[in-house]
């Protein structure tokens, strides 16, 4: 399912509350609410606004990690990576 950066989290929805966090997640990234090399909300904030636990912020963050979209930095946070752009269509 896509998820839009503005969507919440719907505990009645077919995908498991970290998948939908994780697509709000990254629409998000890609809208641009943040910058290259910043940090994203911590786990309990993001936690907090979405009404979620911290372990399935936690589990969102690593689909997001796995995807290469962020990664972590131990002790300062998540951070969003950057972003390459698409590649050009071949020609055959």
């Amino acid at each position: 399912m896509e998820y839009g950066p503005d969507d919440q989290v719907q505990r009645d929805a077919p995908d498991a509350p970290f998948q939908q966090l994780a697509g709000i997640l990254r629409a998000r990234v890609k809208r641009g609410d943040w910058k290259p090399n910043r940090a994203i909300p911590g786990e309990n904030a993001l936690a907090d606004e979405y009404g979620l636990s911290r372990p399935t912020v936690r589990r969102s963050i690593a689909v997001l990690a796995d995807e290469g979209l962020v990664y972590a930095v131990p002790g300062r946070g998540t951070y969003i990576a950057e972003q390459k752009p698409d590649a050009p269509p071949t020609q055959e």
